[in-house]
């Protein structure tokens, strides 16, 4: 019998070099779920392999897919975990105990460590960086956000000790090429949902972010690696705006 009666679900397209040790990682759960959205690479063979259950799914956006997920888990408790992410061993045993002595609090927040150039990230935007992962379904759901989406929890949330370990790229391009598609749906999303770029948010936000990241919360003394992760992220906020002025620029108020 598993040690966790909770079931861990993971969202995953063409994560074949992820999806066995994301897997893995969570093989104490009573049930690991991935949902497929149609992968080409392998994935899905991999992740029954490595003793996942797979349900396939249509891409509907990120916080409808993590919702699908949530619907076809057998246990009310679950953890969503995303497939470039690991359960560590100190947040294995914080699991476990947790469920041994039954969870007080419907939701539980978990500190994932960002891995960035080789290096996991010890401050700035990097760590720590709290996340509502595991829950009670009867006491929530995922937000419909297309990208960046969200738990809207009701009732008591807690911290749980131990990190989830976030290996959020392969190659620097590739997480270039990934941080492009992720402000393309922010800017869409903003447009859609009434938000408007002013000038003032596209020269500002890069700016203040960064502030706030390298010197506020200490990002410089992650050298290089924390240096690029947070430009990157000035750039991603530069960006979003910049799209929602073009979508702007297309759809001019009459």
């Amino acid at each position: 019998m598993n040690a966790v009666p909770a079931t861990a679900t993971i969202i995953a397209l063409n994560e074949s070099r992820n999806i066995a040790d994301c897997v893995s990682s969570v093989s104490f759960f009573d049930e690991v779920l991935v949902i497929d959205s149609g992968s080409t690479d392998g994935t899905a063979e991999l992740a029954e392999s490595a003793g996942a259950t797979v349900v396939k799914n249509s891409w509907p956006g990120f916080g409808p897919q993590k919702q699908f997920a949530l619907e076809q888990a057998r246990n009310d408790w679950v953890l969503s975990i995303d497939a470039d992410e690991r359960v560590s061993p100190e947040l294995r045993e914080a699991l476990i105990d947790l469920f041994r002595t039954k969870p007080h609090a419907n939701g539980y927040s978990i500190n994932r460590r960002n891995h960035f150039m080789g290096r996991p990230l010890r401050h700035g935007e990097g760590y720590p960086d709290w996340c509502l992962r595991l829950f009670n379904r009867n006491h929530a759901c995922w937000s419909s956000d297309p990208v960046h989406e969200k738990v809207e929890m009701k009732g008591q949330t807690a911290r749980i000790i131990g990190d989830l370990e976030h290996y959020s790229e392969g190659s620097l391009t590739e997480y270039l090429d990934k941080q492009n598609r992720y402000t393309t749906l922010q800017a869409r999303h903003l447009y859609e949902a009434g938000r408007r770029a002013t000038l003032a948010k596209l020269l500002l936000s890069p700016v203040v972010r960064f502030i706030k990241f390298y010197f506020v919360r200490l990002g410089f003394l992650d050298g290089v690696p924390g240096l690029v992760h947070i430009l990157i992220g000035c750039f991603n906020s530069f960006s979003k705006y910049a799209k929602l002025r073009e979508i702007q620029s297309r759809h001019p108020c009459p």
